[in-house]
């Protein structure tokens, strides 16, 4: 991390880079799990980031990305329950424009960043290659980001229902997008994790799979 860091901007003037992140909710050699928290008007520090990441929104607000390097700015627009999966990206600060809470959960994806640990990969025998629900048929599951290194899914059940989900050959990251318990759990390949029911619709959970650690290496 480079919290502290101290960067030329263009115009020549120093600036001393944040965290990329409020607070550190969960942290290993795999993953590094941030809460990203904005009040309406409130600014992100400048920051860099060394690792790709995913994002999860939790709660949306209009926002803008401003660029160190003075490119233009980019405006977004998040979804609740949705998910980007982005690489490293040069120095960048976030605002929040609207009137409502921004929060969401950024997932560093260490072992495939700058602070890769070098821990091993281990297969386990007998686990599925893929990750799927213990409950047949058709379920309220969204796939919502779908890259080689990542699979994020939304699920969105029903008050008082329940599901059972394993994961595949690789890591996972379940997270819990209710406000009143957003939890995150981290799961090793061939666990299990059981939806919490709720007594009424919630925002759902994202399933973050680190489909790369399943992946042939060399």
């Amino acid at each position: 991390m480079t919290a502290g860091t101290t960067v030329s901007a263009p115009d020549g003037s120093d600036v001393v880079l944040g965290e990329i992140g409020t607070r550190v909710l969960l942290k290993n050699s795999r993953v590094r799990v941030w809460e990203v928290e904005l009040q309406p008007g409130e600014a992100q520090g400048w920051h860099l980031h060394h690792n790709p990441y995913v994002v999860l929104c939790l709660s949306t607000s209009p926002c803008h990305m401003d660029w160190l390097d003075g490119s233009p700015a980019r405006q977004l627009s998040e979804t609740v329950g949705g998910s980007v999966y982005r690489p490293v990206s040069p120095v960048h600060m976030l605002t929040n424009d609207g009137d409502a809470l921004y929060l969401n959960r950024l997932i560093e994806v260490l072992d495939l960043g700058e602070e890769a640990s070098g821990d091993p990969y281990f297969a386990i025998a007998g686990v599925p290659a893929e990750s799927g629900f213990e409950q047949a048929g058709e379920l309220p599951v969204k796939v919502v980001v779908d890259e080689d290194d990542v699979r994020v899914q939304h699920v969105t059940p029903e008050a008082g229902e329940s599901y059972t989900w394993h994961t595949g050959a690789y890591p996972a990251l379940v997270v819990d997008l209710d406000l009143d318990h957003p939890d995150v759990t981290y799961l090793e390949p061939g666990e299990s994790y059981t939806l919490p029911a709720k007594p009424s619709r919630t925002s759902g959970f994202n399933l973050v799979e680190l489909r790369y650690y399943s992946r042939p290496r060399t």
